[in-house]
């Protein structure tokens, strides 16, 4: 392979010219390597984005990503490995339900999963919350976990798609996070690498989405599971809404505390909990766990009901280094912010519509996401009680319940939170909450 430095590498993706597969190969390596500089990553991100990447190179880009670190495999599994995938939204925490969930049902999930990204959170950066939990578990640890738990929620380590860890953490503050080939790349890579034999993939739509518009989301769908096809992982998209925040919270600690309500039989938003049992049904079925939707849909009621699911996620925690007695203790482990404001409606009337990407914004601006990939995060702020679309307020109701380290942030956020909610005398016409994508 010729060596290319990596100014030519950039400047003929600027230019519009394909990239060969040796050539893709020898950016991730630079990439993962560490002898890309941050502007030099920041600058192919930014090429990428203006001149995209034709299907060959995406495929060729998301297995070179892939390579640069060690791929897992679980034959040794007595049940099929399993996984899903969201494109990332705000109050987007079904993957924290669904992994346990699916191992109570005879699954075995071992989810490479990341920090927020853009407006959106992270799955990590919830999970981080809980004091002691480690995502970077040593290859030992996690196989252990994998197999006695049956599910194991962690980050890309050192040796796991290196390349793809540094790439997404640039994203993030070069806009380039939606970014269709460098989307399906690091997504599948990470996926690929962790050894999965089927994927559902969440694709977000939606004014709260990295893709708002539906064509776009389709043809990211379709994108992806080109590439899997071509690697041998069975996919299965699906198209679900982010005009409205999925669940009630917008926050990490939040978050998770709201998962918790879910796998416990507490009250949990029912949009919440009917795409984590729909996404979690599909897995099951694509594993051959459940011989239908109906089936699968038994045996995740009964998983619920009985506690197992709720069992599963405690003993994650418990085994990634998380406190022992979550179930029991939930507020003694999850941090609380000092300060909530409620957001009074400025207006009386329906939801007619909400910007989903101004509250997430909210939530960044409160600690709860990053500006910049080595900043900290305060997992206890964000938004609670948030409405939905198409309830009806009166003047004083609060629209939300901001959390806050300070009251200036509050009361900043309050009024970020009232700019993002539309009220007027009618109701929206409803809106799918979901679809699948089997013929796309």
């Amino acid at each position: 392979m010729t060596h290319l430095p990596a100014t030519a590498l950039i400047r003929a993706k600027r230019e519009g010219r394909r990239l060969s597969a040796d050539q893709l190969y020898a950016i991730a390596q630079g990439i993962g390597g560490g002898e890309w500089s941050e502007g030099q990553v920041g600058a192919f991100a930014m090429a990428v984005a203006l001149r995209g990447m034709a299907p060959q190179e995406c495929s060729d880009f998301t297995l070179a990503l892939r390579d640069t670190g060690r791929c897992l495999r679980w034959d040794d599994l007595p049940g099929p490995a399993l996984d899903k995938h969201s494109t990332g939204g705000v109050g987007d925490c079904v993957s924290l339900a669904l992994a346990p969930l699916v191992a109570a049902c005879g699954g075995f999930v071992p989810m490479l999963s990341g920090r927020g990204l853009g407006h959106t959170g992270g799955t990590l950066d919830k999970l981080e919350s809980l004091p002691g939990y480690d995502p970077y578990p040593y290859p030992e640890r996690l196989r252990a976990v994998v197999r006695e738990v049956g599910c194991a929620i962690i980050g890309q380590t050192d040796d796991l798609v290196p390349a793809d860890r540094r790439l997404y953490a640039i994203r993030d503050v070069t806009a380039t996070v939606d970014v269709e080939p460098l989307i399906v790349a690091s997504i599948l890579s990470k996926k690929l690498a962790g050894g999965a034999q089927a994927l559902v993939l969440d694709v977000k739509v939606g004014n709260g989405a990295q893709t708002p518009r539906e064509d776009d989301a389709v043809a990211l769908a379709v994108r992806m599971r080109e590439v899997a096809r071509g690697s041998g992982l069975t996919l299965a998209p699906l198209l679900s809404d982010m005009g409205q925040v999925l669940g009630r919270e917008a926050g990490n600690a939040l978050e998770v505390r709201a998962i918790l309500d879910l796998l416990t039989g507490a009250p949990a938003c029912p949009r919440l909990r009917a795409l984590v049992l729909t996404q979690s049904a599909r897995l099951l079925c694509l594993g051959g766990l459940a011989v239908d939707d109906a089936d699968a849909h038994v045996r995740l009621e009964r998983a619920l009901a009985s506690g197992a699911a709720a069992e599963r996620f405690a003993r994650m925690v418990a085994a990634l280094g998380g406190p022992s007695d979550l179930l029991e203790h939930p507020q003694r482990h999850l941090p609380q912010a000092p300060v909530q404001l409620p957001v009074p409606a400025l207006d009386v009337g329906f939801v007619q519509a909400i910007d989903v990407r101004g509250l997430g914004e909210a939530v960044i601006d409160l600690g709860g996401g990053r500006r910049r990939p080595e900043a900290g995060i305060d997992h206890a702020v964000g938004l609670s009680g948030i409405r939905e679309r198409g309830e009806r307020v009166a003047a004083g109701e609060p629209l939300a319940q901001v959390h806050a380290r300070s009251r200036d942030e509050a009361e900043r956020a309050v009024a970020q939170v009232q700019s993002a909610f539309v009220l007027g005398e009618a109701a929206p016409e409803a809106v799918d909450a979901w679809r699948w994508l089997d013929q796309a």
